[in-house]
């Protein structure tokens, strides 16, 4: 396992467009995808320990986070061939377990991926009701383990901060997580 770190924030660079089959036979784009405050798109999978940290914290965030007018998405982009854990069948098990409240998208060709550059997973793109990037940081200060004692939710301050002035904190910790297991 590769462990990588995202890049900071590049503050109004616009979200690029896609068309990707969520687990619940949608297929799911930004005007399909966005809130009325904005849209947290998230590159995660079902096999990564950094993911499986957060996962239930996450869901909770994000379901506080829709209160507020942003919507969500998840895309998983990883080569489903060598890792079966992540495969469509698989992603679907694991948003009824968890119940997302979100679409959970496959991107098959990896170009979504791509054209945002994600780099691990999870990896987060936070932006307002413009489509402009306003946060590209972690989740909290958990990486693989258990949230330390003073544990703070970077995500969803920083959201909550968009769906309140539509910009995003100056100081972002970048997100930490096994790099996106791209095709040959």
């Amino acid at each position: 396992m590769v462990s990588l770190n995202t890049p900071l924030c590049d503050f109004g660079w616009k979200a690029i467009d896609f068309n990707l089959q969520g687990v619940d036979d949608t297929f799911w784009n930004l005007e399909k995808s966005k809130g009325a405050n904005g849209l947290l798109i998230m590159f995660i999978c079902n096999h990564c320990p950094y993911v499986k940290a957060i996962l239930p914290r996450l869901v909770k965030d994000v379901r506080a986070l829709k209160d507020l007018g942003i919507e969500t998405v998840a895309i998983q982009s990883n080569d489903t061939e060598n890792y079966p854990e992540d495969s469509f069948e698989n992603m679907k098990l694991v948003a009824h377990q968890f119940n997302f409240p979100f679409p959970y998208a496959i991107d098959h060709s990896q170009e979504t991926a791509r054209s945002y550059n994600a780099i691990c997973t999870p990896d987060f793109f936070g932006f307002n009701r413009n489509l402009e990037l306003q946060y590209r940081g972690r989740f909290d200060a958990t990486g693989r383990g258990e949230p330390p004692p003073n544990n703070t939710r970077d995500l969803y301050e920083a959201m909550l901060l968009v769906a309140k002035t539509q910009q995003g904190p100056v100081d972002q910790k970048s997100s930490i997580g096994c790099s996106i297991k791209w095709r040959e």
